[in-house]
């Protein structure tokens, strides 16, 4: 069995403190009584997550923390003691994160970027800090793909992000269109594969289809709503706030649905036509 990791297990069998548990070698946790379940049987097998306790000793729970062995998530600092951070990582026991192991001062109640690592040394499971260590060369065309990101921290340039969990990346200041935190998991869209290995990703995608999407939520706003208080002389501030688009993007839209008599322009907004033509949105 793996400490870190979720394990398969089978029920061996029950005593007051609870359930033995065995793998297929024959080593055995403790699953604590708390988390026992009236349909647990014999020979069952169960799913648990295997670590270990205050006083060190190897148990296993049927619960879930929010990050495995070698995943990473942003988690809050519950406490600073002299040894080290511990942070809320969705288990009883918070997790230590080491002096040794952070890359700056981390305060209590603020959240931070978090990996969990094994000592073998030790077999004690830990918290870092030091996730780009983690993080590997992008050697694939991704120009224009849709992918996941997890927003880290800002710089001078702009936000660091975690591509698809495994690449580093960065959206710039000037393509930063939506009010972003660090933690957010959103989509994003890679603009550049950098000799490096790193990203420049946009948070809209690169390609006509950004068009097409702006296009269909303009419409769909004006349609719930009648008229729209935006026009191209609105700032990117607003635009953004109200569509989370730029106002490049914006601009091109509204020009695209007014050439096809979709929309009427006004001094301070935009509506819908009475009677709207089709248009090629191609």
């Amino acid at each position: 069995m793996q400490l870190g990791l979720i394990n398969t297990l089978i029920i061996d069998r029950f005593t007051p403190p609870g359930a033995f548990l065995r793998d297929t070698e024959g080593n055995e946790v403790l699953l604590p009584q708390k988390y026992l379940l009236d349909e647990f049987e014999l020979e069952q097998e169960i799913d648990v997550f295997v670590f270990k306790d205050s006083e060190q000793r190897i148990v296993s729970t049927t619960e879930k923390p929010h990050l495995l062995l070698g995943e990473f998530t942003y988690l809050k600092v519950t406490q600073i003691q002299p040894i080290g951070a511990f942070v809320d990582w969705g288990l009883d026991k918070n997790l230590l994160v080491p002096y040794s192991e952070q890359l700056y001062n981390l305060e209590e109640e603020e959240s931070y970027l978090i990996t969990l690592k094994h000592d073998e040394k030790t077999d004690r499971l830990y918290g870092s800090m030091k996730v780009k260590n983690l993080l590997e060369p992008c050697v694939e065309d991704m120009k224009g793909q849709k992918v996941d990101l997890l927003i880290c921290e800002y710089n001078d340039l702009g936000i660091s992000v975690i591509v698809n969990k495994k690449y580093d990346g960065l959206i710039f200041n000037s393509n930063i269109i939506a009010d972003i935190n660090h933690g957010d998991e959103i989509e994003g869209y890679i603009e550049k594969v950098r000799e490096d290995g790193k990203l420049d990703v946009r948070l809209e995608p690169i390609t006509v289809q950004k068009y097409d999407l702006a296009i269909d939520k303009i419409l769909s706003l004006l349609k719930r709503k009648g008229k729209l208080h935006l026009t191209d002389k609105s700032s990117p501030e607003d635009i953004n706030s109200a569509l989370g688009m730029s106002k490049k993007t914006f601009k091109q839209s509204i020009g695209k649905l007014y050439k096809w008599r979709k929309i009427k322009l006004h001094k301070e907004y935009i509506e819908l036509t009475s009677q709207p033509t089709s248009g090629d949105t191609t």
